[in-house]
């Protein structure tokens, strides 16, 4: 590409590029896309992208396309790959002046410059950092900050590189530039602090930049440029003079105003200076054991004496909060039970711990946690008042502990007293009794601190297991408190709820859960509900006495108020408004019909006649809709059959959720996998409407994705509904699957797919191998190949032994077949086959593939065929070992009977703790009544082959087969026939 007649295409195109007009838009992308791997191209774009006086949106354009480039076209191994030449050029044009005025573009800059520098720094870019340094010692302004923002971006990408060889240049390349980092930070610190004493703001706010920049710098260096920091003076001097830098950035903050333009910037870089220390500790915990003490003094003294008053906020409490909780924490500081296995950097930094926590240390942080940051503020109160259905000051979960204020005080909370609680137990227990008896409804204060002293207790439930008598305690006082209506109760009446919910898994009597629904039921009849308790707790209640883990949990216990329950939570399911508190009804919904089964069937009407229209008001509310297709799950499990009422809304909503062409599925797939299986399941017949939906598996197989053991449970499920309209429909797409997936698919999932085969042959043994033809000479050969992987080896097995014994014809068939593909003679095949049978017998582990296999191989006889004869010896070793495990001794007729012989059907009984049986469980069953395995007495089959057998080669002929068997296994046979 010649740049100069080039230059002028490029902007054109680049300004259309930039056009609203998508006529000229895509066409300007697509020609821009031809241009990615032209010579010259990425010169014409830097180019563009540095010459100011071009339209800015052009310029941003240029310098994206040239950064997304880098990513494609830099490295050389990489096609169309840009040459050594133009490579040379660009990175001498990125660093030949740093004067962007546009701070966007300027950002894009320093960031492709960084991409460039962790290819190429600093084999074959040596000058990148020498000039960087260089140019954040000038004296302008602009051009002082953009090297120093490169700077940064520089190395915070070759901080991240991982390799051993990388983090060797890293470790140099610091060594080199670390005390010019170090000065450059103190000299924009001083000059910031100077300026902002003499009230020049503008100009603070320029030094404060830098020194948020030059910080930041210093923070990659420090964490990742050493390997034992600290030996290395000047990094923990570095570290040390952190703490004096926050007390006096800490001071600066007092006296700047809330609405200065340095205010955000300052407490941006109050937080910095703690990310130091924290990375510093998480990356190397033993080189900051000489910190450990000025961490907890800093952080205690700022957050939990009066000496933080006026200046802390609330992020640096979360910060100092997660320093404090590192530090406690840290396995590093932990000594072993063998405090001689135990290094000296480990005890060292113990006694450090064990030293700064005393009595009043901890007395007084666990005080001042409870009393003063758990208690509710006033504008949690007022947001109650306010929008009680959204009111939540629940934890809610994942990292939030490290970013907001109250998860991150009950975090710091449970890990202090979980280290301390033989020291902390006492204190604990000393403020609850403080608390017994009623409480002054005038006393706003006093009914806040019970909230965050019966929080603590719930918090640090395990660890008071030994120390409080809850069930004593929640029938004296915590019922009552319950029971208390006064408006300004409602903190204690939401958090003795919770607390409860807390306390219910660890130590309450099964004896007081009545006593406990009767509670829960009238607060749900308040007719103020919402704004009276935060629905959050009640439902944390719900769910923590209903979960299925829970062994606790009395069914019978239950039942006497399941209807009011069920009524009230769908009154509740109705009123809300909001899309996370639906969810949170919908889930106790489904633990209520979960724990109770088939006895919902009375109470449900109402709420399988509200779900459609819920469906339908929340087609923008994918969450929501996940929650309603976990309820229908349950619904459709404890209505079993009767399920089949619901089908017509039902099969539309798995439809869609399994429709991997509409945008949801990405959201529901999970869910509407499990519902559609749920559904085939608890089917009494397989409908034309069910039988459509399956066109919907083809899409699903293609994407071999996690969710592939339930599309094949969902073919199996259709298999057992109904084999033969299935089949004759879907056989063929579903052989073409199987096929293409068995090429590339683990050893799992070929199982799976392979199970699905079994089970067609074993509803379907004169259709099925037809059907599946395609399949099963690549399992033949897996036979006689001897299958490595046992699993598959014992699936194959099944499979063979499936066709022989319930089809001999297409067995014949088969060993024709692959007597052409192997060009072997069918003797050979077939003894090759048995020979293998026989060697890995020992890989099949089901009893019952175990008798099929033993039935199958029976089943050759009896025969002239020599190769038969000649492995006669093997056959009887399987059937004796299939003997073995089956057959069991009636100890009053001292005879023996087959275990596995089923007479006739018997719908198993289920105890109200236990899932009924659903229609495909009970197909089963009759499918067993007739199975070979199930019907057959493996004993009287031997039997009736040896006859045979024997009645074909004469006696003399027989004995002599019979001389080829181990004495010891045929005196074990005789043992088992006695009496035929």
């Amino acid at each position: 590409m010649d740049l100069n007649s080039a230059s002028t295409v490029v902007l054109r195109v680049l300004t259309q590029a930039t056009s609203q007009d998508t006529a000229v838009l895509k066409p300007a992308e697509e020609q821009l896309k031809q241009w990615e791997t032209q010579p010259g191209f990425y010169s014409i774009l830097l180019n563009i992208f540095t010459n100011h006086s071009l339209d800015v949106n052009v310029r941003w354009l240029a310098v994206l396309y040239f950064k997304n480039g880098i990513d494609r076209y830099w490295r050389r191994v990489a096609p169309h790959a840009l040459s050594e030449e133009e490579k040379s050029m660009l990175r001498a044009g990125l660093i030949t002046n740093f004067n962007e005025p546009v701070n966007q573009i300027a950002t894009q800059i320093s960031v492709l410059i960084a991409k460039v520098a962790r290819v190429d720094c600093p084999r074959q870019w040596p000058e990148l950092i020498p000039t960087l340094v260089e140019s954040v010692k000038v004296q302008d302004d602009l051009q002082q900050h953009r090297a120093l923002l490169t700077f940064y971006h520089v190395t915070k990408t070759l901080a991240s590189k991982r390799l051993a060889a990388d983090r060797k240049l890293f470790y140099d390349l610091t060594s080199s530039i670390y005390s010019f980092a170090c000065s450059l930070w103190n000299h924009h610190m001083d000059t910031f602090l100077q300026q902002i004493c003499a009230g020049d703001e503008a100009a603070a706010a320029n030094s404060l930049e830098r020194t948020l920049l030059s910080l930041k710098v210093l923070r990659k260096l420090t964490v990742h440029g050493f390997v034992e920091p600290h030996w290395n003076p000047e990094v923990m001097g570095f570290l040390h003079a952190v703490f004096e830098r926050l007390k006096q950035f800490l001071e600066c903050s007092r006296r700047i105003r809330a609405e200065s333009i340095c205010r955000d910037r300052l407490e941006k870089t109050i937080i910095l200076f703690t990310k130091v220390l924290l990375d510093f500790l998480d990356e190397h915990p033993f080189s900051f054991t000489a910190l450990i003490q000025r961490s907890l003094e800093f952080s205690v003294s700022y957050v939990f004496t009066e000496a933080g008053e006026g200046v802390v906020f609330e992020q640096f409490i979360v910060q100092c909060m997660n320093l404090i909780k590192m530090i406690v924490k840290n396995y590093a500081y932990k000594p072993s039970k063998n405090i001689e296995a135990s290094s000296p950097e480990t005890l060292e930094a113990h006694k450090i711990k064990t030293a700064f926590f005393t009595y009043p240390t901890l007395t007084e942080i666990c005080r001042r946690l409870v009393t003063h940051y758990f208690l509710l503020t006033k504008e949690e109160l007022t947001m109650w008042e306010e929008d009680p259905e959204n009111f939540t000051v629940e934890e809610t979960g994942g990292d939030s502990w490290k970013y907001s204020l109250r998860p991150c005080t009950e975090v710091l909370f449970i890990d202090i007293f979980h280290e301390y609680n033989q020291t902390l137990t006492p204190v604990l227990l000393e403020m609850v009794h403080s608390l017994q008896g009623s409480t002054n409804m005038e006393d706003t204060n006093a009914i806040l601190i019970k909230d965050a002293v019966y929080n603590a207790v719930g918090l640090a439930a395990y660890e008071l297991f030994d120390s409080v008598d809850f069930d004593q305690w929640f029938k004296n006082q915590l019922l009552a408190e319950l029971q208390v209506s006064h408006d300004r109760y409602k903190p204690i009446r939401r958090r003795v709820i919770w607390l409860i919910g807390q306390w219910i898994s660890v130590k309450f009597k099964s004896d007081l859960r009545p006593v406990l629904y009767e509670a829960i039921r009238n607060l749900l009849q308040d007719h103020d509900l919402v704004s009276c308790i935060p629905l959050q707790s009640i439902l944390f209640f719900l769910n923590g006495c209903l979960p299925v883990d829970d062994f606790e949990f009395r069914t019978y216990q239950f039942l006497p108020y399941l209807e009011s329950m069920f009524t009230l939570l769908f009154q509740l399911l109705q009123e809300v408004t909001q899309c996370d508190t639906k969810m949170h009804v919908l889930h106790v919904l489904s633990c209520v019909i979960e724990r109770v089964h088939m006895q919902i069937r009375p109470y449900v009407g109402c709420l399988v006649q509200y779900l459609p229209l819920l469906w339908k008001q929340s087609e923008e509310h994918n969450m929501l809709r996940c929650a309603i297709l976990t309820t229908l799950i349950h619904l459709v499990q404890g209505l079993g059959a009767d399920s089949k009422n619901l089908h017509p809304f039902l099969l539309p909503v798995i439809q869609l959720s399994t429709d991997v062409s509409q945008p949801p599925h990405v959201y529901l797939l999970e869910d509407g996998l499990e519902l559609w299986l749920v559904t085939l399941e608890n089917s009494p017949c397989l409908t034309p409407e069910l039988l459509r939906i399956f066109q919907n598996m083809s899409a699903l197989l293609e994407l071999s994705s996690e969710n592939l053991t339930n599309c094949f449970k969902i073919i199996n499920a259709y298999i057992f509904l109904s084999s033969s309209e299935f089949l004759q429909m879907y056989a063929a797409d579903l052989c073409r699957s199987f096929c293409e997936l068995l090429k590339d698919i683990t050893t799992e999932g070929q199982v799976q797919v392979l199970k699905v085969v079994e089970n067609v042959l074993k509803v379907n043994p004169v259709l099925g191998p037809q059907m599946f033809q395609p399949l099963l000479p690549s399992v033949f050969r897996g036979i006689i190949d001897g299958e490595r992987y046992p699993v598959v080896m014992s699936t194959y097995l099944g499979i063979m032994g499936r066709v022989i014994l319930q089809n001999a014809r297409f067995f014949s068939l088969l060993l024709s077949q692959m007597t052409c593909e192997l060009g072997h003679e069918l003797d050979q095949i077939l003894g090759n086959m048995i020979e293998m049978w026989v060697d890995r017998m020992d890989n099949i582990t089901q009893p019952e593939r175990r008798k099929l296999s033993a039935l199958a191989l029976l089943s050759l006889l009896p025969s002239l065929n020599s190769v038969i004869q000649d492995k006669f010896c093997g056959i009887i070793n399987i059937s004796v070992e299939g003997l073995h495990d089956v057959m069991t001794e009636d100890s009053e007729t001292g005879t023996y009977k087959d275990c596995m012989l089923m007479s006739h059907f018997e719908e198993p009984k289920a105890t109200d703790d236990e899932e009924p049986p659903t229609e495909q469980d009970k197909r089963k069953k009759m499918l067993a009544l007739k199975d070979p395995v199930h019907t057959v007495s493996l004993q009287q089959f031997i039997y009736e082959k040896l006859k045979a057998q024997q009645e074909l080669l004469g006696e003399q002929g027989f004995q002599a087969l019979m001389e080829t068997v181990d004495t010891e296994i045929v005196a074990q046979l005789q043992e088992f026939l006695q009496g035929f």
